[in-house]
């Protein structure tokens, strides 16, 4: 059972459908369901029907197969791993049944995205010493990340021919293979140019495709990308929790704060729905709000 998991990941990663990051988790949530099955004697994938789904779905929320009770987020992406891994079996493997379209979502409210203010930025950027190669390259990646409003894997995925210079313009393939095109500033070029000459020039010769490199010589990896990040924000006195994905809301955002048109930040971003990158509007009308709750005159009662 486990070769057609397996085989599953795989056929995922050829149409490249989503990052690393959901192929492990898609791994692990379908892994969790077959050693359920054959805990319970089941060996065939074509035996599954509802009630074995509605007893697993019980036992998956109950917390005993899993660390504890599990939230309506992780349930909704078991429910979607489990889904598509069956939708799988019906297309490759003559699976006639998909029981697991039987069940729906419980709902899960949408929160809105955490950001940084500039100044918090700015703070997180000059917090590297430039002098220091390794700490160049980390400003580099943090300042695309936040320049260009990548995912982790995005950014860890440029290559040098995804990167035109002299036009300031950045080819992204994102979620679903998708591509866009994406500019940047001056002066993330010009970091660019120093990263190439001052730290990549040191560990990679020409002709290795990746643009960020690690101190072993090869691709960075998202996790060494995270860990800088998490020693990053204390050095710069930072008392939140900062995480790769917030410098992408906090693009976002701020573009929106700044007066960009809510439908040229979705092309940027890769949105497939605009209803996705409306969540930041929500985020920039809370920040008006509060402005003016603070600031206008009319908003409180002087005291005497």
């Amino acid at each position: 059972m486990y070769r057609y998991l397996d085989d599953f990941i795989r056929y995922m990663k050829d149409l490249r459908s989503g990052s690393d990051q959901t192929a492990d988790a898609y791994y692990r949530d379908v892994a969790r369901f077959i050693a359920y099955l054959q805990d319970n004697e089941i060996d065939d994938f074509r035996k599954v029907d509802k009630d074995i789904v509605f007893d697993y779905i019980n036992v998956l929320r109950s917390g005993k197969i899993s660390r504890g009770k599990i939230s309506n987020t992780t349930y909704a992406r078991n429910l979607s791993s489990l889904r598509s891994f069956f939708r799988y079996l019906n297309k490759i493997h003559a699976c006639d049944e998909n029981p697991f379209l039987l069940f729906k979502n419980t709902h899960v409210d949408k929160h809105l995205p955490d950001v940084m203010t500039f100044d918090q930025i700015e703070r997180l950027l000059n917090c590297f010493d430039e002098e220091d190669p390794i700490q160049l390259r980390d400003r580099c990646i943090v300042e695309t990340i936040y320049a260009c409003g990548l995912r982790i894997s995005e950014c860890c995925d440029l290559t040098m021919d995804s990167i035109d210079r002299k036009a300031m313009l950045m080819r992204i393939i994102g979620k679903g293979n998708k591509e866009r095109i994406v500019p940047f500033y001056p002066r993330l070029n010009e970091l660019f140019d120093r990263y190439l000459k001052e730290y990549r020039s040191l560990y990679v010769q020409d002709g290795f495709p990746y643009f960020f490199v690690s101190t072993r010589k090869g691709k960075i990896s998202p996790r060494s990308v995270q860990i800088m990040l998490e020693h990053a924000k204390i050095k710069a006195g930072l008392e939140i929790d900062v995480h790769p994905h917030m410098l992408r809301h906090s693009f976002a955002t701020h573009l929106l704060d700044n007066g960009a048109d809510l439908r040229m930040v979705q092309e940027l971003l890769g949105h497939a729905n605009l209803s996705t990158t409306q969540l930041y509007t929500h985020l920039t009308l809370d920040r008006l709000k509060s402005a003016v709750s603070h600031a206008h005159p009319h908003s409180y009662e002087k005291k005497d």
